[in-house]
């Protein structure tokens, strides 16, 4: 919970805030021993971890159940839900409700995509004490509006929109600003315009942090690799040759070793 306090101080400060995503337990107790300030728990795990297209297939209760997991995992972590597709648009009791399943699964603060339209929900939550984090820039629920999932604010009117946007989060009560996908003049330009933190993921080096996809940056998704992605590490090809090794030794009976069995005095006693 000190990021969850201190937010503003780290901008303040110039600390630059880390963000990863998780959506298991185990995964989560790893990330418990990095020195990432915060966990995400995005509706893109319908993409990393079922096989879906785009985050609209995203659901609230797959998305609770992986909060809970990751939330036993990382304790020490502030654990950040995001609010799936249309999860927000089917009114206040419905979306109260739907922050509540989060919350009760071990959510700490809560991202929304977008401001307008969701004035009355951020507003309502913030002034509820929940810690609601914004989404601006490219938003994946709503790809299909803005062209697909390529970068936005590339021309003057562009810009303007999303800092202002940002600029009413702000005023809305949101805690920090997720900018996804901005030329890094616009990330610079949005960082300057609110005092809230504003993490990016693709919007340059001039923002209050940084975020990314955890399956990203360890090299385990090979067939789509976004321009603001680094890989740190080649993670399907160790997989990979891990699995293929495992393989190798059982083909040549070198796996189970003996010091890899179970033994019964018993039953090897008879048989001397």
């Amino acid at each position: 919970m000190y990021l969850l306090n201190t937010f503003k101080q780290l901008k303040k400060d110039k600390k630059k805030i880390t963000v990863v995503t998780s959506y298991d337990h185990y995964t989560a107790k790893i990330i418990n021993e990095t020195n990432v300030d915060g966990i995400l728990v995005g509706d893109c795990s319908s993409m990393v971890m079922h096989g879906e297209t785009n985050t609209i297939f995203s659901d609230i209760n797959i998305l609770a159940h992986h909060v809970k997991w990751v939330s036993k995992g990382a304790p020490d972590k502030l654990i950040i839900a995001s609010m799936p597709f249309l999860s927000v648009k089917k009114g206040l009791k419905d979306t109260v409700e739907n922050v509540e399943l989060l919350m009760k699964a071990g959510a700490q603060a809560i991202k929304i995509e977008g401001a307008d339209g969701n004035e009355e929900a951020i507003h309502t939550l913030t002034q509820a004490g929940i810690p609601i984090i914004g989404h601006v820039g490219l938003m994946p629920s709503m790809h299909y509006m803005t062209g697909g999932f390529k970068a936005q604010g590339r021309t003057p009117q562009e810009a303007e929109s999303i800092i202002a946007e940002a600029l009413k989060m702000e005023a809305l009560g949101c805690i920090a600003i997720v900018l996804e996908a901005v030329p890094f003049t616009v990330g610079e330009m949005v960082s300057e315009a609110v005092q809230i933190p504003v993490v990016g993921v693709g919007a340059g080096l001039n923002v209050d942090g940084q975020a990314l996809v955890l399956q990203d940056m360890l090299g385990l998704i090979t067939d789509f690799k976004p321009k603001f992605v680094r890989r740190y590490l080649n993670g399907a090809e160790l997989f990979t040759s891990a699995i293929n090794e495992f393989v190798d030794d059982v083909h040549q009976l070198k796996f189970p070793a003996e010091q890899e069995f179970y033994r019964s005095k018993n039953l090897e006693a008879a048989t001397v």
